[in-house]
Formats: structure tokens, C-alpha cells, sequence
């Protein structure tokens, strides 16, 4: 609404300027300008023009406003590491923290070159502090340690006007001297100083330096002065160190680790210039119960640390999972106590299973614990009576013990011709295939054991499919033997296990016939002659 006012205004003194040019009268132009505006010639000679003063924009007549040149941004308008400050009709410029101006002028238009520069607040002494050493950055810098300081509260790189840290000097305190030495003089505590050391009374020097220097790292180094007694080194005994000595007394000690099993742990310097040793024996320290291993997926055996007349008591727990059958868990445990340094205990543990088995020591309450992956056996036999059939389709009997945990996975009944068979492989009999059939054995029927309770009846030759196999009827006339594996599979490892069945004797009806007309013929016969010989006695009697 604002401009549309304005323009309306601007169109009136046109008019009112071309009225007074038609009357005759000339317009000052110059009188209409802006306060904010200058009177300038046209370039054209044809008169006067109302332009804005720079830092405005406008029409020069009715309004001149300010112009913000900050709006293109600082490092446009003032350069790089700037603010810009905007000011009615012009703006000026600072530098950012950090930097100041090539002019060194608190503020600046970059008319002239002026640019800001980074200030390298590292030539101020002691601006990090004691021990301090500066690092100058792009408008700013950091602090860190020189060698022998160490930064406190805090860490390095620091800054000393934001953070609390700051460089103390490293200290080593006091020295302490090395084995048969004493201190003779220190410097002090802190970096680079020294400390001198002599040996001590009745001992002399060997080797190794006898000043010790402290260190960037706050440790004592050098001073590796070697000092010895009279009689020379002190013995050195197995597994052991010493705790003290002086000329003619050494006293041992079992190092960490090991401990005192028998003997003296003193060693005397004799008259003759000769250690007495001590007789010290140190001893690994161990677990009560450490070796702990598994025999042949069925004993475990360790050795025990005691005194050699005591008697342990110890637990055993072990507990088995299956990861195929989630429903199984066997957990039991067993007793045992002994005075032997080694045990083994044999347990009853079920194959194809992950157990976890723990031994305790009752006197120190230690557990230790190993595990054991048990793999797949031969199954049990299975529990058949064995019997002889004469009829072609004989009904067998198989009894299963109530325990489910034995890892039988399916029953397979065989059919073997009883000519030319010489040798039976239970463990590689004829294929499971149903599809393939051998030429002599062959498999009649197989029976997932979940579906087998603790007694099954089964007629060989029925006729029927029992798990894919086709129990063919058997031939007339031929003797077969019937046998019953039992089999244990889990992925790619079988097991398994026969027993003979049945036997099956075969006569075929041509033979039986005969035999039968025979049987009659010889009772006929023998009828005749009876009878012929009764009716010769009863004549001869009338």
C-alpha cells in the first residue's frame, strides 16, 4: 500500500511540474530531492537528477533508505575472520577472537587492504604456565608439558583460560636404595635430580653405577650399584629370594607363586669364608583341583594339592544337555574321598551329549570345572527270544527296556535267503534305500523308535509298507533267517547293533503233498499186511 501512495504522489508532481512548464514556469528539481539524496547533473547536460547518497537506495525524491551491506555476509563484504557491523548510510568491520587488524584499528572498512591476522598469543612469556610449553593455532593455542612435567587436572593439549589443567614438575620421591647400599647424599626429589649411594657396612663394591638420576617417567634410574658380603654372593635357591642379610645371615623366602615345603630358609657365612646354604625346597603353589581332564569320553582324572597325609573330600556334579532333543537333562553327582595326589572316577555318562562337569574340595571349597562332548556308540542289542518258523508269514516279538534315554534311532528287520550266505556285516548290511533292492538281503521293514513302545509284534511277508520298505511275502520252498538291527544315527555318524530273529524253514506244496500221499500210502500198506496177517490167525483158530 506503501508504494502504491507513493507512486501516486510521484504522478501528481509530474502533473503538477507539467502545468507550470505549459505556464511558463520552471521547476527546481534540486528542492524535491531527499535528505539522504544529492542534486546531480544528468549526463546528458539536459538538466538535474536526485540520486541517493552512498549507504542509501532509493528514488532519490520521495525516500532514501539505508542499505545493509552486511547482508552479503562478512567474509564477502569485510574478508575472512571478520564480523561486519551495519550503521545507518554505511557499516564497519571487526575481527573475530584471535586475530587483529593489518592496520592494528580496533575497527575498519576494507577500502585500503586491511585484512585480520592471527595473533601468535605464544610470544607472550609464561602464558601456558610453569613447565609449560605453547603451540600457536588459527586464532587461538594450546598448551602441553615439557619434559619433566606432568599435566595435572586434566590433559594435554590444555588451555589455561578455559581448563583447570596446568604443568606440575614430575617427582620421583625419595630414593630408595638398592639391595646391601645405603643413601649418601640427594639433590632432591623432583626431575633431574640426583641421589649418590655407598654400600653398606662389611659389604663392597663390585660393579654398577653408584648415581641414581630422577627420571621424565618419575622413576629412579642407574644407581645399579652391586654390593656383596664377604663370603661373596648370597646363595641363590630355587623358586626364592632374599628377604635380608648382612655379612654372615641370608634369609630366604619362596618368590610369589610358590610356597615353603620343607628345610631351613637361613644361610650362614662360616669362618671359612664359605656359605652354609639354607635347605629351603619351595613348591608351586596350585589349586586343590588342577590337571582336570576326560579319559575316553567316559573317566575324569586330575591331581590334587595337599599335604601328603590328608584326606579331601570332594564333589563331583555333572550334568548333560542334548542340543536335539531339548526336552533331555541328566544331572547327577557322585563323592569321593582320598589321599592321593591323582584320581580318576569313572562315570556312567550317556553318548551324544554336552556335559559340564564340576569336581569341589570340600577343606578349600575350590570348584573346577571341564567340559566334554560324548559321541555317538553302539547301541544296545535289541531283546528278542529266538525262535524256528516252518509257516511263510511268522509273527516275531520284540521287548524294549522302559529307559528312553539310550540314543536308538530307528529298527530295521532283514530278510536273508538262507543258501550262499556265508557272512552277515551288521554294520554295512543292504541299503536303507527302499528303492534299491539287493540281490540276496534286503530290508522288509524299518521302525522309527518313537513309534515302538516296550513290546511290538511284526509278520514277516504280510504285504504291507512299514517305513517306506515293502514287506514282500516269502517264497515257498525257501529257508530264510530273519534278523533285527538296531540303529544309532546322529548326522553323519551310524552305529548299530543285530541279533538274530528267527530262522525260517521253508517246504514248498508240491513236496508236502507228496510227503502227505506217502504218509497215507506206507499207513495203507501197513493196514493190508496187519490185516491180511489177523485174518490168517482167525482161520487158523476156527
Amino acid at each position: 500500500m506503501e508504494d502504491r501512495n507513493t507512486a501516486m504522489i510521484v504522478l501528481l508532481l509530474l502533473c503538477i511540474a507539467a502545468e507550470l512548464q505549459v505556464d511558463g514556469l520552471s521547476l527546481d528539481v534540486c528542492a524535491s530531492c531527499h535528505p539522504n539524496a544529492n542534486c546531480d547533473d544528468k549526463s546528458d547536460g539536459s538538466g538535474k537528477v536526485c540520486n541517493c547518497m552512498y549507504g542509501f537506495v532509493g528514488n532519490g525524491r520521495t525516500y532514501c533508505q539505508d542499505k545493509d551491506e552486511c547482508q552479503i555476509g562478512a567474509s564477502k563484504i569485510c574478508g575472512f575472520q571478520t564480523t561486519c557491523h551495519n550503521t545507518y548510510g554505511s557499516y564497519y568491520c571487526t575481527c573475530l577472537s584471535g586475530f587483529n587488524p593489518s592496520n592494528n584499528m580496533d575497527v575498519f572498512i576494507p577500502n585500503d587492504g586491511t585484512h585480520c591476522q592471527d595473533i601468535d598469543e605464544c610470544t607472550i612469556t609464561g602464558l601456558c604456565g610453569e613447565g609449560g610449553q605453547c603451540r600457536n593455532l588459527e586464532g587461538s593455542f594450546d598448551c602441553s608439558c615439557m619434559l619433566g612435567y606432568e599435566v595435572q587436572n586434566g590433559a594435554a593439549p590444555f588451555h589455561p583460560h578455559t581448563d583447570k589443567a596446568f604443568c606440575k614438575v614430575v617427582d620421583c620421591g625419595r630414593p630408595v636404595p638398592a639391595e646391601d647400599t645405603v643413601l649418601l647424599s640427594v639433590s632432591g626429589t623432583t626431575y633431574g635430580s640426583a641421589a649418590m649411594l655407598v654400600c653398606e657396612e662389611g659389604f663392597v663394591r663390585r660393579r654398577g653405577n653408584n648415581r641414581s638420576v630422577c627420571e621424565a617417567d618419575g622413576r629412579w634410574r642407574g644407581g645399579d650399584m652391586i654390593c656383596e658380603a664377604e663370603c661373596g654372593p648370597a646363595p641363590v635357591l630355587d623358586h626364592s629370594e632374599v628377604v635380608w642379610h648382612n655379612q654372615s645371615v641370608v634369609v630366604h623366602r619362596c618368590v610369589e607363586g610358590y610356597h615353603s615345603w620343607r628345610g631351613s630358609n637361613i644361610s650362614v657365612c662360616d669362618s671359612s669364608g664359605e656359605w652354609r646354604s639354607a635347605t629351603l625346597t619351595c613348591i608351586e603353589i596350585k589349586p586343590p583341583v588342577h590337571h582336570l581332564r576326560v579319559l575316553n569320553e567316559r573317566c575324569v582324572k586330575w591331581r590334587a594339592e595337599k599335604y601328603e597325609e590328608d584326606t579331601e573330600k570332594y564333589k563331583v556334579t555333572y550334568t548333560g544337555s542334548r542340543d536335539y532333543q531339548r526336552s533331555f537333562h541328566d544331572k547327577r553327582k557322585r563323592f569321593l574321598s582320598s589321599k592321593a595326589d591323582e584320581l580318576q572316577l569313572c562315570l556312567n555318562l550317556l553318548p551324544v551329549t554336552n556335559y559340564s562337569i564340576s569336581i569341589t574340595a570340600a577343606s578349600s571349597r575350590f570348584t573346577a570345572s571341564i567340559t566334554t562332548n560324548t559321541s555317538l556308540t553302539v547301541p544296545p542289542a535289541p531283546d528278542v527270544y529266538y525262535r524256528e518258523f516252518e509257516t511263510p508269514v511268522p509273527t516275531l516279538r520284540l521287548r524294549r527296556a522302559p529307559n528312553k534315554l539310550d540314543p536308538i534311532s530307528v529298527y530295521q528287520v532283514f530278510v536273508l535267503p538262507v543258501e550262499g550266505i556265508m557272512i552277515f556285516d551288521c554294520s554295512s548290511p543292504a541299503s536303507s534305500d527302499p528303492k534299491i533292492k539287493s540281490s540276496s538281503e534286503y530290508i522288509t521293514g524299518q521302525f522309527d523308535v518313537q513309534h515302538v513302545g516296550t513290546e511290538m509284534n511284526f509278520t514277516v511277508g504280510d504285504g504291507l509298507l512299514y517305513g517306506g520298505f515293502f514287506n514282500a511275502p516269502l517264497q515257498n520252498g525257501r529257508s530264510y533267517y530273519i534278523i533285527l538291527r538296531s540303529v544309532s544315527q546322529w548326522k553323519s555318524a551310524l552305529k548299530s547293533s543285530c541279533v538274530l530273529w528267527a530262522k525260517v524253514t521253508g517246504t514248498s506244496y508240491v513236496l508236502r503233498v507228496s510227503s502227505l500221499s506217502a504218509t497215507a500210502f506206507v499207513g495203507l500198506v501197513a493196514f493190508f499186511i496187519i490185516g491180511g496177517y489177523s485174518f490168517n490167525w482167525f482161520l487158523k483158530r476156527t
